[in-house]
């Protein structure tokens, strides 16, 4: 069983960039694939980006892709979401979740653990 902690949400302007990370306790989280989702209000939760446990395989939704890069330091237990060029639309709380032994998937359902998320706010 792994627990996960995000961090790194706030607001930003327009253009700006954030800096996401995952943070799990356990061991064995280089054998957990990570995922990120964001849910706006009114809105159903989305997809964002994603890494396989070994790291080999990555996804991105394609409203981020070129902008948001996922990656993952197995030392420290953590996974990042850089976000770049950011838009007022990525305005979202955004969740990262995980799966062992398991490749980078885009749906919910993938995914048994999930940390609680962490507010991000751009501004136009």
């Amino acid at each position: 069983q792994v627990q996960l902690v995000e961090s790194g949400g706030g607001l930003v302007q327009a253009g700006g960039s954030l800096r996401l990370s995952c943070a799990a306790s356990g061991r064995s989280f280089s054998s957990y694939a990570v995922g990120w989702f964001r849910q706006a209000p009114g809105k159903e939760r989305e997809f964002v980006a994603a890494i396989s446990w070994s790291g080999g395989s990555i996804s991105y939704a394609d409203p981020v892709k070129g902008r948001f890069t996922i990656s993952r330091d197995n030392a420290k237990n953590t996974v990042y979401l850089q976000m770049n060029s950011m838009k007022p639309e990525d305005t979202a709380v955004y969740c990262c979740a995980a799966n062992q032994w398991s490749g980078a998937g885009t749906t919910t359902r993938q995914y048994a653990y999930w940390g609680q998320g962490t507010q991000v706010t751009v501004s136009s």
